[in-house]
């Protein structure tokens, strides 16, 4: 399996807590506007951003798209989020009444989508499909991840282990008490070959995500047919 580190954008550590946000899809947009009252930094702003408009604006109006992509440019600019200047992956990690589960923060190419090397176990529904890839396309940036899991291997175990050891780069509770822990690594080529042993990776959750990447990849081919096949957009 091909993964690719990539430059993050992420907030400063001392923000993370108040940047957090639950996904897009598992908040209504009255709960999405209740979470984020007097949050400026949540990062809902830029997911669900028709709670900066008016009542009534349908979610698939294109001043919601205008929305997100001022409040990602504001975000930048004011210094909530900045963007990593060396490509780089993380070890995340959530810790709740004694579990922990260990996720590595990558990207993946989308032919390996398509070819079905990254399995999907449900249908999409088109307008979910088209919201999110206007998202994509308008933002130019993924602004939610996947869930991608994939069978034991003992070396990407013993990696695990060992870039974990170091000091984490963001380290937070969120109002949930679930802690969030955050390793950057910039010495990729190790993760980048032990996953070359991963035949196939299964979506978890995700999969209007991962169709919605796909065809906004597929825009993007359409509108730059001479870029290289590891144009950045062929990556999510």
């Amino acid at each position: 399996m091909r993964i690719k580190p990539f430059h993050r954008i992420q907030p400063h550590p001392s923000r993370a807590s108040t940047v957090s946000s639950p996904p897009y899809d598992v908040v209504s947009t009255d709960e999405a506007r209740e979470l984020a009252e007097g949050r400026p930094e949540s990062f809902l702003h830029v997911i669900r951003p028709e709670i900066d408009l008016p009542d009534g604006v349908a979610f698939n109006d294109d001043a919601v798209y205008e929305k997100a992509a001022s409040n990602l440019e504001r975000f930048l600019a004011d210094g909530t989020l900045a963007r990593d200047e060396t490509p780089s992956i993380a070890i995340y990690r959530l810790a709740w009444e004694g579990r922990s589960q260990y996720g590595i923060v990558c990207t993946c190419h989308v032919d390996d989508y398509e070819n079905g090397s990254i399995k999907k176990h449900e249908k999409t529904r088109p307008d979910k499909e088209d919201d999110r890839t206007r998202h994509v396309l308008t933002l130019d940036a993924h602004t939610g991840p996947l869930m991608l899991t994939f069978r034991d291997d003992e070396e990407i175990d013993r990696r695990l282990a060992l870039d974990t050891t170091g000091r984490p780069s963001v380290h937070f509770k969120s109002s949930d008490g679930v802690t969030h822990t955050l390793w950057t690594i910039t010495e990729t080529e190790p993760w980048v070959e032990a996953f070359r042993n991963v035949d196939e990776l299964y979506i978890a959750d995700g999969h209007h995500r991962a169709a919605s990447a796909a065809r906004a990849a597929a825009r993007r081919r359409e509108e730059c047919p001479h870029a290289d096949h590891d144009a950045e957009f062929n990556w999510f």
